[in-house]
């Protein structure tokens, strides 16, 4: 079926040894395009958002829309300086041209990632087929587009989907640089103003991770080739300048706005917070992203690492392979020993191993590099580590219902069953496999995909507290303008649902606001806090139950059962 699969491929003109035609290569990035939608739009609009990070950001954005003020950050009235105001301004943008305004659904905001991890595929078949030929640009970015890191940050209204984006936009004009210098062949002339373009655009989304990547990139060729010279191909000092004119002026205006809070929050806390320890529970030894890159590059992992020890064995003579690994390993090595760690920072370095892994399964069988022993013995222990994860994730998708609903739909079997079926077609016998069967492998990774975010996810009706509350205080409201006072859950997705005047507070700070607006406010109340909570409104109001959710916040793991309550003066 592979074999067939695979023949259809090549009459189709997708897997060609080169982009021989305009209509080819037109072609091409089309079934690129409409498969990086295949994996990334079902379930869009179906997931509720997601604490916390997500609703942040999309609050942060809705704040931006409401109050007509595009430069400052701020959540509720807490000033949020932590990232810079790229993203912002990109989910802006995608609700303004919407045309909903301030109403406008989560989904319009996941769009900005959509739209990114459409430009992560394309962006790899670009460099891949530059660098190593048509056919490894195509594997490469069906592989980066499959993974489960870009089908979750696809879906997720934060800054990795476009960090992700820049940082291949940025390397893969600065690899066609140094390879371009390394073989003694012509440039482009536009590289190097690409390069800088997407280093911009890069800090504005995420501060300096783009930088960083392309500094230890950088640094690595230069001393492993001992030779710096090929540097100036990038044309630094104006590429710098035209960088700093790009990202200066928001700078400039958020130092003068803040009076220099943005510096200290975003230099001080955040990024010298995470360096320095381990920031919001989120702190981890070295080896964990060793640990999750089963997981985050689920179903290709295996594969790319035979691909990656196979360019290791073969590095001296191509510099193809040389800036691949100068790309993935200084990166990994550096955020493992940072003190905080989470499963996306890794995301960045991937497309790496997704263009190594394009290499070698376009290279003829008697061409392969063999793996040393000791290679052979970390590729058998990320073996059963892959194994581990396909059935982790098809087991998850049929107990998570089970266990949060007390039953289980027929589409977590389908789900269950494309997450086997894709982790055994990505699973290499050796160290390659047909075209055609990562081509499955992929499409059967986007099946899965779409039943869990599409499907399975959304089903898991006692996670969702926010969004059903937000359901209950719409029904229940006395007036459009009414206000929530939450107690105990304070969740940023109930302020994006419910509303940014939503009062997350105490006992105390709900009953005032009923007594000083009983037409106008409700307040939602632990049912272990309802005494409490009438003795604290006091006399003269009859307190009155509206509505009762129970679930789970999974954000802390605590059961959780409310009451929503409004007040009547007597």
């Amino acid at each position: 079926m592979c074999r067939g699969f695979e023949s259809l491929l090549r009459y189709q003109n997708l897997l060609c040894p080169a982009p021989e035609t305009k209509r080819g290569m037109m072609l091409r990035y089309l079934a690129l395009a409409l498969f990086s939608l295949l994996l990334t739009v079902p379930g869009l609009w179906t997931v509720p958002p997601l604490d916390r990070d997500e609703a942040r950001y999309v609050q942060a954005t809705k704040q931006m829309i409401e109050t007509g003020d595009y430069g400052d950050i701020r959540f509720q009235e807490t000033s949020r300086y932590k990232k810079p105001i790229g993203i912002y301004w990109l989910q802006a943008g995608a609700v303004t041209l919407s045309g909903q305004g301030e109403a406008a659904p989560i989904w319009i905001y996941r769009l900005v990632s959509v739209f990114s991890i459409l430009l992560v595929v394309l962006s790899t078949y670009w460099a891949g087929s530059r660098l190593y030929g048509n056919r490894a640009g195509i594997i490469a970015a069906l592989i980066i587009g499959g993974i489960w890191g870009a089908a979750f940050e696809g879906r997720v209204a934060k800054t990795d989907a476009m960090l992700l984006a820049c940082a291949v936009i940025a390397q893969g004009a600065l690899a066609q640089i140094y390879v371009g210098v390394r073989k003694q062949e012509t440039v482009a002339s536009g590289m190097p103003w690409l390069f800088w373009a997407a280093q911009a655009v890069g800090v504005l989304i995420k501060g300096p991770v783009t930088p960083f990547l392309a500094v230890t990139t950088a640094a690595t060729l230069c001393i492993f080739d001992r030779d710096w010279r090929w540097l100036r191909q990038l044309k630094p000092l104006r590429g710098l300048l035209v960088a700093l004119l790009l990202v200066s002026p928001w700078l400039v205006w958020i130092t003068w706005e803040s009076g220099g809070a943005f510096w200290q929050e975003a230099l001080g806390k955040d990024i010298l917070g995470k360096v320095a320890r381990g920031q919001e529970s989120h702190g981890a030894p070295p080896g964990y992203f060793a640990l999750t890159y089963s997981l985050y590059f689920w179903p290709f992992g295996l594969l790319a690492l035979g691909a990656g020890f196979m360019a290791m064995n073969g590095v001296r003579g191509d510099p193809r392979l040389r800036f691949c690994l100068a790309w993935y390993i200084p990166f990994w090595l550096a955020i493992e020993l940072v003190p905080t760690k989470l499963p996306h920072y890794a995301l960045p370095a991937y497309p790496a191993l997704a263009l190594l892994t394009g290499w070698a399964m376009a290279l003829p069988a008697d061409e392969t590099v063999p793996l040393r022993n000791w290679q052979h013995w970390i590729w058998r222990l990320a073996a059963a580590g892959s194994i581990v994860v396909t059935i982790g994730l098809a087991g998850s998708v049929i107990g998570m219902p089970i266990y949060l609903n007390g039953w289980v739909s027929p589409l977590s079997f389908i789900a269950a069953g494309a997450v086997l079926l894709a982790g055994y077609l990505a699973f290499p016998r050796g160290k390659q496999l047909q075209a055609g069967r990562i081509c499955l492998a992929a499409l059967s990774a986007g099946l899965a995909y779409a039943f869990i975010f599409g499907q399975v996810l959304p089903s898991l009706t006692p996670i969702w507290l926010s969004s059903r509350i937000a359901v209950a205080f719409n029904e229940h409201k006395p007036r459009q303008d009414a206000v929530l006072a939450s107690v105990r859950f304070h969740e940023p997705s109930l302020v994006f649902l419910a509303g940014t005047k939503t009062a997350l507070t105490d006992i105390a700070g709900a009953a005032r606001l009923l007594r000083a607006d009983p037409s106008g406010a409700m307040a939602l109340i632990p049912d272990e806090d309802e005494s409490a909570f009438r003795a604290t409104v006091g006399p003269g109001y009859r307190v009155e139950a509206m509505s009762k959710i129970a679930g789970i916040n999974y954000s802390s793991g605590d059961r959780l059962a409310l009451t929503l309550y409004r007040v009547v003066e007597q």
